[in-house]
């Protein structure tokens, strides 16, 4: 037996903001109610996604009639009209939310825009969905508690992240292919930042990632709009900056575990980017501190 009274007062007071990774969400509302009877057709400036965990009814939005039954999930976009109605009562857990544009990733904003455009206004037969297990796990079961209070959030967080899959069309694979292109552009300048004193050259690099050159190069120019070969050039000079300033190897030394071919190549190189030679920078640093 689910506590909700309890569950509605934790889940309001504890989750007015829930922030992740890649995105922020303002709560308007959480809502548990073993028995919700009729609402008048309004609608609302932000999302609100429920789940219905035992009854039957109707939903209506846009002049369109869906039926609710255990299981139902259904999401009501921001701006549209709708209504719900029922004879005998629905048990309803409900969640008003807004993404907070300025703290979220582009692929959230473009995810969330999307599916106040596009989603599937209500989905059956989805006790199983991940979403629904979610939902469970926030609510408080007597006698047997709730999870510890650091969990909450970080649930929470994935519950409103699981309503783009669930009500999405189609827009799992191409927000997963965004975030896949962002993880390998991190792991190709971590691995770079990790081997600089090694030659790396491209095709090195794309055969650790286990991706061509070309789209390699790609992830590059069209992520950090920088090419592969002055990145290498500028973490390189960046490296030994940090070298020339907290060590005491010498020139020759910060010119090898950088990874530049000769000393004389290192100082030509140091001198573009930093407009002085290694050593009076070092020593003009070194005297401002």
């Amino acid at each position: 037996m689910y506590l909700c009274k309890d569950t509605d007062s934790m889940l309001n007071e504890v989750l007015n903001v829930v922030h992740g990774p890649a995105a922020c969400f303002k709560i308007q509302y959480w809502g548990v109610n073993p028995c919700l009877f009729d609402n008048q057709p309004h609608k609302h400036s932000f999302f609100e996604i429920c789940y219905i965990l035992d009854g039957e009814g109707e939903y209506t939005e846009k002049g369109v009639v869906y039926p609710l039954r255990k299981g139902t999930h259904f999401c009501s976009r921001p701006g549209i009209n709708h209504q719900i109605r029922t004879k005998e009562g629905l048990f309803i857990v409900y969640v008003a939310f807004e993404l907070d544009e300025a703290q979220s990733d582009d692929t959230m904003r473009e995810a969330f825009s999307d599916l106040a455009e596009h989603a599937e206004v209500c989905i059956h037969e989805a006790d199983h969905h991940p979403t629904a297990h979610l939902w469970k796990s926030l609510l408080i079961q007597e006698g047997k508690g709730s999870l510890p209070p650091a969990a909450i959030p970080s649930l929470a967080y994935a519950l409103l992240v699981s309503f783009l899959s669930l009500f999405g069309k189609d827009m799992t694979k191409p927000y997963f292919h965004r975030k896949n292109t962002h993880i390998l552009l991190q792991r190709a300048k971590l691995y770079i930042r990790d081997n600089l004193s090694q030659p790396l050259h491209l095709g090195h690099v794309a055969s650790y990632l286990n991706v061509s050159e070309r789209h390699l190069s790609r992830l590059f120019s069209e992520g950090i709009h920088e090419t592969f070969t002055d990145f290498i050039r500028s973490e390189r000079i960046r490296q030994a900056a940090h070298l020339l300033l907290t060590s005491e190897l010498s020139i020759k030394e910060i010119a090898e575990v950088t990874g530049f071919s000769s000393v004389h190549y290192f100082s030509r190189t140091f001198m573009e980017e930093k407009k002085l030679p290694p050593g009076k920078f070092r020593q003009q640093e070194k005297n401002r501190l």
